[in-house]
């Protein structure tokens, strides 16, 4: 090494650090940083050697961390007990050969309480000085000033957190998501090198520990490929730029094009985002009432543990694995616990995806309907669902479920109309469409088409015919049967249908709308497909979203819809077996026949109004959840075949289902007060935006019976408001159809007034409007 003052060697020195063959990645960060300290330890020497008062010579930020590249500042802090002008002097020895050699650099000269003082002001001074590292001179200096900023970071720390978070949504607003971005800055962009820092500090505070997910390692690439960056351009800015992709992924090992670069640095960002989101929801909650954690022994009051469903529960914001449950005995509990978690607007904890993903069993294929409803509940779940799949993607589950995802994980659009990664965009899509699955009668279809819909992406050939392929095999994996399988593969083999023709074709052509019709076959997919399109354009970007396209495309539905001749009406249910064996019983009946992971449960009644919902409100009331109903009224009886399954544990037994109902009937069982009572012990439960409950009321040109429509979010206690509702307006219900499909309740109710009569148009509306505000 030459002298420290011959500072026009040492830019020589680290370029020939950067060129040498055969060093890469961290061992050539690790050399970087060993020469400078070299230089910077003679420099000290030199500069200190008159020197009377303690002095010492600290690397901060990312200089400190070891982490220099070619293009890095070095940021410095001289420390002293010295008086003015000596501090002065021995700073300008130091820092005037920096500058002279050309390198950048970020200099201050604090005392200790100096140095404490501005740490307290400012969190970017706090986070360099967590990585403070002596490079010479008096260390009891540093250490003194570490000791005592660590002491006050963690002191304040339930008010400078929400600070450092509002700092955080600023820069991920301003820079965007590296994950999702074709040119993202690996440093600013929220997953980049800058977040890495943050979850340190986050650490450092004791508020809460950060995950364990891999996310270190993931630093370690993405300072790799700023280090080939950095020596490639020559210049020490940190965005990945398009026409430096190629040229960086060259220099890297085992990277084979911009495309695998991109793939990788997305798949580095996404970890250190998923880590950075868990933790700050957990800090969110826990500085939420400034409340500093303490690490003493005190007696702590065990946190409550709200149900959620079979096997889940909530506990301190999140949700976990109750103490029974066994996820290597119970194939559905993945898929609940996901589903229950989005549903509830809640993140999975950690512990519990480490254990879902380590011990949990994977469902047997086909899947069940249970494992299919939760899939369909999950991804139902609107914005909340985003969090609980990269959950899920990141511990190598979604891969697992969905055989052929890991070929769209990450995978770059090089399209400017789109925003997202292949994978990110198929996730949006499903969360557009759960805000649209009010408009369709089968929103499970068209949930897991959106999730589907550009599968065959980052593959050989049109990725529309690619993926219906592979939805073949996907939706009959998810158990369901050839019709659905079939629309499924329609959704995703035409999902440009739509869009393509009516920006493209002459709508006022017969032969364009006769061909749509054709394809599409009748109206229940022609209202999926429309849907999937919309959600499909939001998802993709405001380019796609312009009031004339989706002008042109709803002018094309209609005109296919009135050539398809509209929908038909529903019909009431025919009788079951075991409706018919209560329609012969006397009084109140009831049978519960148990299966598998259902019960099918037949009660026979003496018809009358509010009848309906009292047995839903005692089912409700007993953890069943509904999954179909068939209701009819014949000669006066009433006769109800209930689809169910339990939220938690056990069903009860029959004879106690008997005595419930038999009470709710006599009225010494009060339905309303029990279910008004177990709402209040879950009005401390996170609510979620969700999409607003459609009612419709159609009188048939023909038959006795008013249709009432009822498409809502699925919840305890929904039939027995809308049968209330219904019979609160002086109306019978004679029969109905209920479906639960994912978390969307699909329901028919057949109604008619005391009279057996279809309701005239003035109660019918009197009626919409009842029953809507019960679902408010």
């Amino acid at each position: 090494m030459e002298p420290y003052l011959a500072s026009a060697t040492f830019p020589a020195a680290r370029e020939e650090v950067q060129r040498r063959p055969g060093l890469t990645g961290p061992g050539r960060r690790a050399a970087l940083t060993a020469l400078t300290d070299e230089w910077l330890v003679d420099g000290y020497a030199a500069a200190t050697v008159s020197a009377k008062d303690p002095f010492c010579l600290v690397a901060v930020g990312g200089y400190g961390r070891a982490e220099l590249s070619m293009g890095s500042d070095l940021d410095l802090l001289l420390l002293h007990k010295a008086g003015i002008a000596e501090a002065a002097r021995v700073a300008e020895s130091l820092w005037y050969p920096i500058w002279d050699s050309g390198v950048r650099l970020d200099h201050s000269v604090r005392t200790v309480s100096e140095a404490r003082r501005l740490a307290s002001e400012d969190i970017k001074v706090v986070l360099g000085m967590l990585d403070a590292r002596v490079i010479a001179g008096d260390a009891s200096i540093a250490e003194q000033l570490r000791s005592a900023v660590l002491s006050d970071w963690r002191a304040m720390a339930d008010r400078r957190l929400p600070e450092l978070r509002e700092m955080v949504a600023e820069r991920r607003t301003r820079f965007g998501e590296a994950s999702q971005l074709l040119e993202p800055d690996l440093k600013e962009s929220y997953g980049g090198l800058r977040d890495a820092v943050i979850l340190k500090g986050v650490a450092a505070s004791w508020v809460t520990d950060v995950p364990h997910n891999g996310w270190q390692d993931s630093v370690g690439f993405i300072l790799d490929v700023r280090d080939s960056l950095h020596r490639i351009t020559g210049r020490s800015g940190d965005r990945l730029i398009m026409q430096e992709q190629d040229a960086v992924a060259e220099d890297l090992v085992g990277v084979p094009d911009a495309d695998a670069l991109l793939r990788a640095v997305y798949d580095s960002t996404r970890s250190i985002a998923y880590a950075s989101d868990v933790t700050w929801h957990r800090v969110d909650r826990l500085t939420r009432n400034r409340q500093r954690v303490s690490f003493r022994p005190i007696r702590r009051r065990t946190p409550a543990r709200l149900p959620l469903a079979e096997g889940v529960v909530m506990q301190d914001g999140e949700a976990v694995l109750a103490l029974e449950a066994k996820p290597a005995r119970d194939e559905g509990l993945l898929l609940r616990a996901a589903a229950a978690a989005a549903q509830a607007g809640l993140p999975l904890s950690p512990h519990t995806v480490d254990r879902l993903a380590t011990e949990g069993v994977e469902p047997k294929v086909p899947w069940t309907r249970d494992v299919r409803e939760s899939f369909v509940s999950l991804i139902g779940a609107g914005p909340a669902m985003v969090g609980v799949w990269e959950a899920l993607d990141q511990c190598g589950v979604v891969t697992r479920l969905l055989p052929g995802w890991d070929v769209v994980r990450s995978a770059p659009q090089r399209n400017a109309l789109h925003r997202f990664t292949v994978d990110r965009h198929l996730v949006e899509t499903a969360v557009q469409a759960s805000a649209l699955t009010r408009n369709v009668e089968r929103p499970d279809l068209l949930l897991v088409g959106a999730l589907l819909h550009d599968i065959g992406k980052a593959r050989v050939g049109d990725h529309s015919e690619v993926g219906a392929i592979i939805a073949d095999d996907l939706a009959a994996r998810m158990g369901f049967d050839a019709d659905d399988v079939g629309v499924i593969v329609t959704l995703v083999r035409h999902h440009l249908l739509l869009a393509d023709t009516a920006t493209r074709r002459d709508l006022d052509d017969p032969a364009v709308i006769a061909h749509v019709a054709g394809i599409l076959g009748d109206v229940s997919v022609l209202d999926l497909l429309h849907e999937l399109t919309i959600a499909d354009s939001l998802a993709t970007g405001p380019t796609v979203c312009t009031e004339w396209r989706f002008g042109l495309i709803n002018d094309l539905v209609e005109r296919v819809r009135a050539a398809m001749a509209g929908r038909p009406m529903p019909e009431p249910p025919e009788l079951t077996e075991h409706q018919e064996v209560a329609l012969a019983q006397a009084g109140v009946w009831v049978l519960m026949d148990v299966r598998d992971s259902t019960s099918i449960v037949t009660v026979g009644a003496p018809d009358r109004i509010g009848l309906l919902a009292l047995v839903a409100g005692v089912l409700s009331l007993n953890r069943l959840n509904v999954l179909a109903a068939r209701v009819l009224t014949v000669g006066g009886r009433a006769v109800q075949e209930w689809t169910v399954r339990p939220a938690f544990g056990d069903p009860p037994s029959v004879e106690q289902m008997s005595d419930d109902i038999r009470r709710a009937v006599d009225g010494t069982y009060d339905v309303a007060e029990r279910l008004a009572k177990r709402a209040a012990d879950y009005a401390g439960a996170p609510r979620i935006e969700r999409p607003e409950p459609i009612v419709s009321i159609t009188n048939a040109a023909t038959g006795t019976t008013t249709v009432v429509e009822v498409r809502a979010h699925d919840e305890p206690g929904l039939l027995y408001r809308v049968a209330t509702a219904v019979a609160s307006a002086d109306a019978t219900i004679v029969g109905a159809k209920v479906s639960t499909l994912g978390s969307d309740a699909v329901d028919v109710f057949f109604v008619t007034d005391r009279d057996g009569d279809r309701l005239a148009e003035d109660r019918a509306l009197a009626l919409s409007v009842t029953v809507l505000n019960s679902l408010g």
